[in-house]
């Protein structure tokens, strides 16, 4: 190429920075928008790696490790009454914190071309490029764009305004709890462990995983926890999303936003449901926060010089923990596939076809699972098809 060409990326968060620094490798000169006035901020959110998640930091990172930025665990582990054990078996996974991964990224890509506050709102392409508009009124033009800006996406929805999010009839309760606020009992079965508890129609999945300023030492790290309740849709879901403020939320009510009333309940049946150590991590929770778990998925990723990457294209429950495995993963790919074609158009239309069709297979897979363990009792420790994973079993 006798000029650099320019790339814009739409999203801050982990699939947007991946991208981001892959295609300034690739020789774009880079510009990262996001929406949001202040750097983010995971609240804690824990994270499952997989290797596409940590890929940046192993194949680019000799200073640093990914012993550096996560817990490592040797067991799987299923609690019941009592806190018996049910089931446990071998398995080896690291488990890390959004934010941890996250200042990594944003380490590596910098801030001077990291813009804060902008809101993409509108797009036009023509054969030499694309142009965006953003609500400040500012306006950019690029020759790639890609909209890594999560499950309300802009892109998505200007591009496929018919592609709607599927409520899947549950809502994911996250919280953290700083490991030394817990009983020794408590601690000590969660610790070197991915620990689950299954009750009756509903799941709850725990996990240590760095403390706030990136901790790794037992008792200044946080114990991080998902347990995904049933509740119908309509005006009951409704009224639970309302948050302090009187705004319904579609995909998060933030920690400290959910009504009194609805954090009293849970901590309430957490000690009636679940084990005494997963019990004891939700009444410990300041401010446990709620996700409506959403399923979306696109005919099409590729737009011409524009893509839809991560979860602004596939949105897949986390069951599977692949989320930012997947939106890594599809970067990769997309870096690949301009490496091995000049034209972009041609280069993004050749990379859509095994990112649409992995997308549809995890959505598939997590749908699976949800339903086994929400909806037809038939969740079954021992079975591989359960595990966490990017792929099925069978790969």
């Amino acid at each position: 190429m006798s000029e650099r060409r320019r790339a814009i990326v739409v999203g801050g968060s982990f699939g947007g920075l991946t991208s981001a620094l892959l295609l300034r490798e690739q020789g774009f000169d880079v510009d990262l928008f996001e929406r949001t006035p202040a750097l983010l901020d995971g609240r804690g959110a824990g994270i499952v790696l997989q290797p596409d998640t940590v890929r940046w930091i192993t194949d680019r990172h000799q200073d640093i490790a990914v012993e550096d930025v996560s817990i490592g665990s040797s067991v799987l582990r299923y609690l019941g009454t009592g806190n018996s054990v049910v089931h446990q078996e071998p398995a080896a996974w690291r488990f890390s914190s959004w934010t941890t991964l996250y200042r990594t990224l944003l380490r590596d890509f910098g801030t001077e071309r990291y813009h804060l506050g902008e809101f993409a709102v509108g797009l036009d392409q023509d054969d030499e490029g694309v142009d965006l508009r953003f609500v400040s009124g500012r306006r950019e033009r690029a020759d790639l764009v890609v909209f890594a800006d999560g499950i309300s996406s802009t892109g998505r929805r200007r591009l496929l305004p018919h592609v709607r999010p599927r409520y899947s009839g549950y809502v994911g309760w996250r919280g953290t709890v700083p490991e030394g606020e817990v009983s020794a009992e408590t601690a000590g079965l969660l610790d070197d462990a991915l620990t689950y508890a299954v009750a009756d129609h509903s799941h709850i999945c725990m996990y240590p995983i760095p403390g706030v300023g990136g901790e790794l030492d037992k008792g200044a790290r946080l114990l991080n926890y998902v347990w995904y309740r049933n509740v119908p849709e309509g005006p009951v879901l409704s009224e639970m999303l309302t948050d302090k403020r009187g705004f319904e939320a579609t995909v998060s009510v933030h920690p400290g936003g959910v009504q009194d009333r609805y954090v009293a309940e849970l901590k309430e049946r957490a000690v009636s449901d679940l084990p005494p150590a997963a019990a004891e991590m939700v009444v410990r929770t300041a401010q446990p926060y709620i996700q409506p778990v959403l399923d979306i998925a696109v005919p099409q990723m590729a737009f011409g010089r524009v893509a839809l990457l991560g979860d602004a294209a596939f949105a897949a429950r986390p069951h599977a923990a692949a989320g930012t495995a997947k939106a890594a993963a599809d970067a990769w790919a997309l870096a690949d596939a301009l490496s091995e074609e000049d034209d972009i158009a041609k280069a993004l239309a050749a990379w859509e076809p095994d990112r649409l069709a992995l997308g549809e297979d995890l959505l598939s897979r997590v749908c699976e699972m949800g339903a086994r363990s929400q909806f037809t009792g038939t969740w079954d420790p021992t079975d591989p098809a359960l595990h966490f994973g990017l792929y099925g079993p069978d790969r």
